[in-house]
C-alpha cells in the first residue's frame, strides 16, 4: 500500500483551464488527463490517495459518479471551497473533513484545503500539505502546495514531497521563532 496527496482537479471546471494556464483544450481533456495520470501512479486498491479540496466544480448534477469510479485507490477528502453537497457525499472512505492530522513513515502531517501560516507541531518538525492556491503561493521547506498545478497534474507521494522541500527555503515564520529564542538565550 502506498499513499498518495493531490488537490484542485476541478474536474468539469471549464473556466479553470483559463484561471490555471491549464495546457488543455477542452475541459474533457482535462478530465481524462487527470484521470489517466491518477491511475498511472495510483495502481492498487489499497493506495490511499488523500485529496486535499475542489475535486470538481460545476459539474451537472449525478455527473461526479462516473469520474471518482474511475479513479483507482482509496480516496478520502479534505473538503475544499468548491466542494459542494454531491462531492461530500461521494464514497469516501471516511467521513470527509476540514482538518485532518496523520502520520506517516514516521513523519506527522497535517492536511488542509488551505495554506496556514501555523500548524499544529510546526515547531516540532510536522509538515503541512494544502492545495487552494494552484502554486501561488511561495512553498517552504516544511509546507508545500499538493495541487495539480504543481506537479505536472499528478498525485504525489511523500517521498517526492519531501524531495521537493529539500529545495525549498526555510519558512520563515520558524526562522523568526529560532532567532527569537537566540536573542532569548543571549539576554540571559
Amino acid at each position: 500500500m502506498a499513499t498518495f496527496f493531490t488537490s484542485d482537479s476541478h474536474h468539469y471546471h471549464r473556466n479553470i483551464l483559463k484561471l490555471c494556464n491549464r495546457p488543455f483544450a477542452s475541459v474533457e481533456e482535462m478530465d481524462e488527463v487527470l484521470i489517466a495520470n491518477w491511475n498511472s501512479v495510483i495502481t492498487q486498491p489499497t493506495d490511499d490517495v488523500w485529496m486535499l479540496g475542489d475535486f470538481a466544480y460545476r459539474q451537472k448534477k449525478g455527473s461526479l459518479g462516473a469520474i471518482f469510479q474511475r479513479l483507482n485507490g482509496s480516496k478520502r477528502l479534505i473538503i475544499g471551497n468548491h466542494d459542494n453537497d454531491e462531492v461530500i457525499e461521494l464514497p469516501w472512505v471516511a467521513v470527509p473533513t476540514h482538518y485532518e492530522e496523520i502520520k506517516l513513515d514516521g513523519t506527522k502531517i497535517v492536511l488542509c484545503h488551505y495554506p496556514m501560516r501555523s500548524w499544529n507541531g510546526m515547531y516540532h518538525g510536522t509538515l503541512h500539505l494544502y492545495g487552494h492556491e494552484h502554486g501561488n503561493i511561495p512553498d517552504y521547506a516544511t509546507c508545500v502546495d499538493v495541487g495539480v498545478d504543481c506537479w505536472n497534474y499528478f498525485p504525489v507521494t511523500l517521498a517526492q514531497i519531501k524531495k521537493r522541500m529539500a529545495t525549498m527555503p526555510p519558512n520563515p515564520i520558524l526562522e523568526a521563532a529560532k532567532n527569537r529564542d537566540k536573542e532569548k538565550i543571549i539576554q540571559t
